[in-house]
């Protein structure tokens, strides 16, 4: 099988090229996207960062994550739910993080809106819920989707219940990083990594 679109690295393993330039993407691939993610805390903080990610490079957001972390609180829902006007100040003056008003009060209301959500299960069994029946089998960068009916359903749920900054396009991204579907190109080493599809046989 020819690996369209993967890079074998010095060690051997397959990888798609935005994984395979820098070691803090590699080592995000490796380690943690497609992983699942269930946890309220969890999942909130992967939403938030996919709506602060929208128009620029993951590996923007990536490398701001601890900044990130620092600003809201570690992403506890509760406490950022309370932020003040005080607080979107500090935060629109803080150069560590991406300082856009919309986005940073999105979070806020996003955080308010998980709060409320417990009511009916929690943000992670919701976002959940839109796990399709099968998921992609991508050969190349291509053939993976950048949205679907699940994902267009999720983001339309959300809004429902009072989320902002959820677009179809921003929620599949959400469903790949947390594991919801599996997008890693078919003969990469980490296809399946997650226990939620199963591996290909061939």
């Amino acid at each position: 099988m020819t690996l369209l679109d993967l890079v074998v690295g010095p060690d051997g393993l397959a990888r798609p090229a935005w994984a395979s330039a820098d070691d803090l993407l590699r080592d995000y691939y490796d380690t943690e996207w497609g992983m699942p993610i269930r946890d309220e805390r969890g999942v909130f903080e992967r939403l938030s960062l996919e709506a602060f990610q929208s128009g620029l490079s993951w590996a923007t957001i990536l490398r701001k994550r601890p900044a990130f972390r620092a600003a809201f609180a570690e992403f506890d829902p509760d406490q950022v739910a309370d932020f003040s006007a005080t607080d979107v100040d500090r935060l629109l003056r803080d150069a560590a993080i991406v300082r856009n008003r919309m986005k940073i009060a999105a979070t806020i209301q996003n955080a308010k809106a998980t709060v409320a959500l417990r009511e009916q299960g929690g943000l992670g069994e919701f976002v959940w819920s839109f796990q399709p029946a099968t998921t992609p089998e991508p050969l190349t960068m291509a053939e993976i989707p950048t949205s679907s009916a699940e994902s267009k359903a999720l983001a339309s749920g959300l809004r429902k219940q009072g989320f902002t900054f959820v677009g179809p396009t921003t929620m599949f991204a959400l469903m790949e990083a947390i594991g919801i579907v599996d997008t890693h190109l078919v003969g990469s080493h980490r296809r399946g990594s997650s226990g939620v599809w199963n591996r290909p046989t061939t």
